[in-house]
């Protein structure tokens, strides 16, 4: 009997250890490009709520740093893109860690651990504009830190995307795994310095976009547990089977690694997510089943088949929905959050191990007034439609409409009316409830009756800070610029991974256009246009 107990103690204590070890290898970024933004202390009481111990953030903003001041959240900080050219000049190198890591360097600060070097500066899309100045900045702030005192424990590294890495077409599985030819110089320098400097490579790996890009992909091979009934066809690397795309991804880049003589480089995970709307894969349901799968692999310490066991630090994309994305890779961008917009969590996690739950929602958000804009139904004149159309895009350009596509959870569920209602009131609770933001030409009148239909939620914005920079301009320019490789073909970097399945990736528009019946312009717009009598 005592043997036993001992037995049962041992087994509780080894998974309690892993599940301590799996949430310490946790991280989820924290992005900001929204039109209203909830309060830094709030977001950051939401981490550390829900168990994270560290978080990524794309810059090193003022106002999410004094949030983070005093957590004891694990922070990685990062230079822009625009900013490499920059620090490539010691000097200005200099500034940037005096700014943006020793300023926090005190007892109460922001425990900063990582510098991301740029994001993604060798995309294809980008076409060498980074490659000479990404290995200067680098070697900078690697420098500037060890100067100042910081360089045991902040470590510089450049999140790189999974298109740096391939297999040649005749061998296309993750053992032929080699660094993209016109990068192949470059990313040994990068990885041969991080390795001198005692560093992590980071890589972003996005599963879903293998599935969004490729309308040929089984859907299983992105996920974890392969269906349950073993539904995609694995693919046979010599004595090793990969049953998912995550897997091939990773070790078609330690393939690469070891092609340079650093095979052993430790790798951390900077971006993974699923989104949940926008798409029809984008589910709050498909994302549950890809997080709890990627949690259980964690927890167990499984690795992948050409690191097995390894212990793999990975961050969450991420932690709540942006809306001031730019729908240019597609309309899921603004839907990556594990929690909405204002905090609320979309579906059950197993954040700190053991069986899923529903993280515990953000604590003192503050909302505007219950009141939304919707179209007047006493709105009147001949040219009625062609104005509702025409203000309806006006909206949609500039406050966040992926809801209504095809596909997507305010897809089908509305009539014309509902429609231009929806449009109407993201515009009107992106611009604060302003009273000149409802009037649309006269077409929209202010209620305070909830105009939420099942699924499809009509919002009110919360009390917050506006996005860094003017929400307009951020929803034309910033993802796609960031994240613009979205919009090639991708299975250029991902037919290695399971090349009997994938096709040619056809650039897609935004506002979901698989749907035949649809104007390209607006996802709710049938060909032809609308009639007056499809509104009043």
């Amino acid at each position: 009997m005592a043997a036993a107990l001992r037995c049962v103690l041992a087994s509780a204590l080894v998974a309690a250890a892993a599940m301590a070890m799996a949430a310490d290898a946790l991280g989820v970024i924290w992005g900001t490009m929204s039109t209203r933004r909830l309060p830094p202390k709030v977001v950051a009481r939401l981490l550390a709520d829900n168990g994270f111990r560290k978080v990524k953030i794309f810059d090193a903003d003022e106002r999410t740093m004094a949030g983070l001041a005093g957590t004891g959240i694990e922070t990685m900080v990062a230079v822009p893109n625009d900013l490499l050219a920059a620090v490539a000049d010691y000097g200005r190198a200099r500034e940037w860690v005096r700014e943006n890591v020793t300023r926090y360097a005190f007892d109460g600060g922001v425990d900063v651990r990582f510098v991301a070097v740029g994001n993604e500066p060798f995309l294809r899309a980008y076409g060498g504009a980074f490659d000479r100045v990404t290995v200067p900045a680098l070697r900078n702030i690697q420098r500037v830190l060890d100067e100042a005192g910081h360089g045991g424990r902040v470590k510089a590294t450049v999140p790189v995307n999974a298109d740096v890495y391939d297999s040649p077409p005749g061998d296309p599985v993750p053992s032929a795994g080699r660094f993209r030819a016109d990068v192949a110089g470059v990313m040994a320098e990068v990885v041969r310095f991080l390795n001198r400097s005692g560093a992590l490579l980071t890589v972003n790996i996005y599963t879903f976009l293998s599935l969004y890009g490729n309308d040929g992909f089984p859907l299983d091979y992105a996920f974890f547990d392969g269906g349950g009934g073993g539904k995609a066809k694995p693919v046979v690397d010599g004595r090793v089977t990969y049953t998912n795309v995550f897997d091939a991804n990773f070790d078609t880049l330690v393939s690469a690694l070891r092609r340079v003589g650093l095979g052993h480089l430790p790798v951390m995970i900077g971006e993974v997510g699923w989104p949940t709307d926008g798409d029809r894969h984008a589910t709050p349901a498909l994302a549950e089943r890809f997080y709890a799968g990627l949690l259980r692999r964690l927890a167990a310490g499984k690795g992948t088949p050409l690191r097995p066991g390894a212990r793999i630090e990975v961050y969450l994309f991420g932690l709540i929905d942006e809306d001031a994305k730019s729908v240019a890779p597609g309309n899921f961008e603004r839907h990556w959050g594990l929690f909405t917009f204002d905090g609320r969590p979309k579906f059950p996690l197993a954040l700190r191990g053991g069986r899923p739950a529903m993280p515990v929602p953000a604590r003192g958000v503050e909302y505007l007034p219950r009141r939304w804009c919707v179209l007047n139904p006493d709105a009147a004149g001949d040219d009625a439609a062609g104005r509702v159309a025409d203000n309806v895009g006006y909206a949609c350009g500039r406050a966040d409409c992926t809801a209504l596509g095809y596909g997507c959870s305010c897809g089908g569920a509305l009539d014309a009316r509902g429609n231009a209602s929806y449009a109407f009131n993201a515009y009107y609770q992106a611009q604060g409830q302003a009273e000149s933001a409802c009037d649309f030409q006269g077409l929209a009148v202010v209620v305070d009756e909830d105009a939420s239909r099942g699924k499809c939620n009509f919002s009110v914005q919360v009390v917050g800070s506006g996005a860094p920079e003017p929400a307009a301009a951020a929803m034309a320019r910033t993802a796609a610029v960031l994240h613009c490789y979205r919009n090639l073909d991708l299975s250029q970097s991902r037919n290695l991974f399971c090349p009997d399945f994938l096709t040619e990736n056809a650039m897609r528009e935004p506002f979901c256009p698989e749907s035949g019946n649809r104007d390209k312009r607006h996802p709710f717009v049938p060909v032809g246009g609308w009639d007056k009598n499809d509104f009043f």
